[in-house]
């Protein structure tokens, strides 16, 4: 019998050599992987499960897994700098992320907070001013999620800047230089109750977000996620060296309507 974790072609694979270096490959007929040290054919992991261990051929051996939506993130083609999967996670959260939830995200990049998002359930209404951009987004969408996340994936070659049509939204999650200028715009269109992420490398970007809340906003609030990573090896125990330290300020904030008074 068949075991349907077996890789099979047209499966992405991550592929680990010995010395901890991560590579993504998509399984074909004849495909192979070339490294400094040798060459692992497709052949050799197809039929395989989830950890196999495959020599090349020179002898070195590689580990073969599936990659997690984190590995992809960090390993995928890219037209646009991504967000890191320690914000990915703590956006989704704040944000409130679930599924059904009719989200309007601008800023689309090469995807990465969107797999996240249509991977939690959601639903994505995207606006991205370069059409390079957005076909990257939905190239790596297809290629991680396959094609029945792209049901709920529709992207529009627009500025967010000059405004936003569609249905009410429950939430609205941007990634732009100025989010500022997506704050009215973003009152007209989410529903009371609704919550706005705005992703902003910069304090003084924070602060001008944070500016833009009236009355009709509540529990604003901006937070930073920093990851620290340490070192185990028996009684040896130290933070790492290095660390993950800033990348952007997580702005948050939620919709409750003009006419109701600032709590």
């Amino acid at each position: 019998m068949t075991n349907n974790r077996e890789f099979k072609i047209g499966d992405r694979v991550l592929i680990i050599d010995s010395k901890k270096r991560r590579y993504l490959a998509t399984l074909s007929e004849r495909g192979e992987f070339h490294s400094h040290s040798g060459v692992v054919t497709h052949q050799q992991i197809i039929g395989q499960l989830e950890g196999a261990l495959i020599a090349n051929s020179k002898g070195s051996a590689y580990s073969i897994l599936r990659p997690t939506l984190e590995d992809f993130v960090l390993e995928m083609p890219r037209g646009a700098q991504v967000i890191y999967p320690k914000d990915l996670a703590p956006i989704c959260m704040i944000a409130d992320i679930g599924p059904g939830m009719r989200v309007f995200e601008s800023g689309i990049g090469s995807g990465a907070l969107s797999m996240t998002m249509l991977r939690y359930g959601a639903s994505i209404t995207g606006y991205e001013i370069r059409e390079d951009f957005a076909n990257r987004a939905k190239a790596n969408v297809r290629s991680f999620l396959g094609d029945e996340a792209l049901e709920r994936y529709d992207i529009h070659i627009r500025d967010a800047y000059e405004g936003i049509d569609g249905p009410e939204f429950d939430r609205v999650v941007l990634d732009l230089p100025e989010p500022w200028n997506v704050i009215a715009h973003a009152a007209k269109v989410l529903r009371k109750g609704g919550l706005l992420v705005a992703y902003t490398p910069s304090i003084t970007q924070a602060v001008q977000v944070r500016q833009c809340f009236g009355n009709e906003w509540i529990e604003s609030r901006t937070i930073e996620v920093l990851h620290r990573s340490w070192h185990i090896e028996g009684m040896a125990v130290r933070p790492d060296h290095r660390m993950v330290a800033h990348t952007a300020f997580l702005t948050v904030s939620r919709f409750i309507g003009a006419e109701t008074r600032d709590l």
